[in-house]
């Protein structure tokens, strides 16, 4: 440690971004301090990833005995299932404190020190501190900023957190709506859909954009129209904005076409779930005092070591990780941010590979994502001359899946033609989110469906979707 400096690293922000940085940086030997302001464990261990995972878990075992037809199928009577909605969001808020004293728990054993206050620049390697006894401040060798996201709420949208909420409401699960409309049918939207579908919700989701599930793969996003949507009490909007959403008993939905902005019908529900992505929590940081603007959406400009940009320039011993960079707003994307930066503090030069970083959506069944899809792939291939191929394979066809009783679901791998170098893999079926960290290694290495198309896969299990997705890639 620097004699010079109170401490070698200052993290901002005890989000899962800042707390695997500080787990890493004490494992380097850097003295660590970090400030947080709100909850331990920032968005994904409050209101995000952990809360929506235990609701979705229980939502799909109501989902699952209630259908009849599929355990009929496999011999099973089961009759007059219920449940408690209280007990249901219980089980989500637990778990939530569980993992958030478990998260300072292991900060305090490793003798990471923990300040709670806003934390903001002050100059050059300088933090200030506000707490509840007053102002602090401190110094740093390197200062780490990793302050999350929020969720957005457009223009014309009134939120209330009674009948209009965002999903940082919506994880608490205070009522279940007879009949709620979903805005936006992103990741967010879609896990809300397939929680409040299942616990008897009648659902109208909105899409500003001429397609659902925006940002997906095409064969994905329309498989998953079939399997998660079509079949469910959903009605779905497609090319309509929410022009103005007011709060009430009913809430009052304007509806508007979205290129021409004219309101084309009144929709009246009984709630709202506003669900149309983050934005960064970038705002009283203090960067100006570090010479930094913030891009015109609002993220801190970062270089591929993490480093914070001004003018371009790297400015030196201050690094930004996770949702407020803006590079690839996922918790675990986060976390490998704050170990890169760490390693490049330590002087050792590191970059993040965002194509092999997977994502899911933890849906019944889910989705999973690794790498490109097959029409950024195409664009790419036409910028450095190459073609792209792609393979599809189905879970009707896998054993595993079958004796599951789950065979809806599609693997798909989009590859170089002349290298066979994997792309892309994009997964919707049982256990997707699990599947994918073998397409996400494959990705990692730059393997090739040539050399994947040798590997052995145990039989029977659900991995062998991708042993026949690579053996048919070399067989096309």
């Amino acid at each position: 440690m620097s004699q010079e400096f109170d401490y070698d690293l200052v993290i901002i922000g005890a989000g899962v971004g800042g707390h695997g940085a500080a787990l890493h940086a004490v494992s380097c030997g850097l003295k660590t301090v970090i400030i947080e302001a709100a909850d331990m464990g920032g968005t994904c261990v409050n209101r995000g990833c952990i809360p929506s995972k235990a609701l979705l878990a229980a939502a799909g075992r109501v989902r699952e005995l209630r259908d009849t037809h599929h355990l009929k199928a496999m011999g099973i009577q089961v009759s007059q299932v219920g449940f408690d909605r209280q007990a249901i969001a219980e089980h989500a808020s637990n778990l939530v404190n569980k993992i958030q004293g478990d998260l300072t728990n292991s900060l305090k054993r490793l003798g990471v020190d923990v300040i709670r206050g806003w934390g903001k620049l002050a100059g050059p390697q300088k933090v200030t501190i506000a707490t509840e006894a007053g102002e602090k401040t401190i110094t740093g060798k390197d200062i780490m900023l990793s302050p999350g996201s929020q969720p957005f709420v457009p223009p014309g949208i009134t939120v209330d957190d009674k009948t209009v909420f965002t999903s940082d409401k919506g994880v608490k699960l205070e009522s279940l709506p007879e009949w709620v409309a979903i805005i936006g049918s992103g990741y967010i939207g879609l896990e809300f859909s397939d929680v409040y579908s299942a616990l008897g919700c009648e659902i109208t989701m909105i899409e500003a954009l001429d397609q659902l599930l925006p940002g997906f793969d095409p064969d994905i996003s329309k498989l998953a129209q079939r399997v998660l949507i079509a079949p469910r009490d959903i009605e779905t909007k497609v090319g309509i904005l929410a022009k103005k959403v007011t709060p009430g008993n009913p809430v009052r939905i304007e509806l508007a076409d979205s290129k021409t902005k004219e309101v084309v019908d009144v929709l009246e529900v009984d709630a709202c779930l506003v669900a149309t992505g983050r934005i960064p929590a970038t705002q009283n940081l203090g960067l100006e005092s570090a010479g930094v603007e913030l891009d015109r959406r609002g993220f801190i400009p970062v270089d591929d070591r993490m480093a914070v940009l001004s003018s371009g320039e790297p400015v030196p011993h201050l690094w930004a990780i996770g949702d407020a960079n803006g590079k690839m707003m996922l918790a675990h994307a986060a976390s490998a941010q704050g170990i890169i930066a760490v390693e490049n503090i330590c002087g050792r030069q590191q970059v993040v590979d965002y194509r092999s970083i997977p994502a899911a959506v933890f849906t019944h069944p889910e989705i999973s994502t690794v790498g490109m899809t097959e029409p950024a792939a195409k664009e790419l291939g036409k910028t450095e001359g190459f073609e792209v191929a792609a393979v599809r394979t189905y879970f009707k066809g896998n054993s595993k899946a079958l004796a599951e009783g789950e065979g809806e679901g599609m693997a798909k791998v989009v590859y170089r033609q002349d290298t066979g170098e994997v792309l892309g893999v994009h997964i919707l079926g049982l256990h997707a989110a699990d599947l994918i960290h073998e397409a996400s290694a494959a990705i990692a290495n730059r393997q090739s469906v040539h050399s994947l198309a040798h590997l052995v896969h145990t039989h029977p299990t659900l991995s062998e979707v991708l042993d026949e997705a690579y053996k048919r890639a070399i067989a096309v």
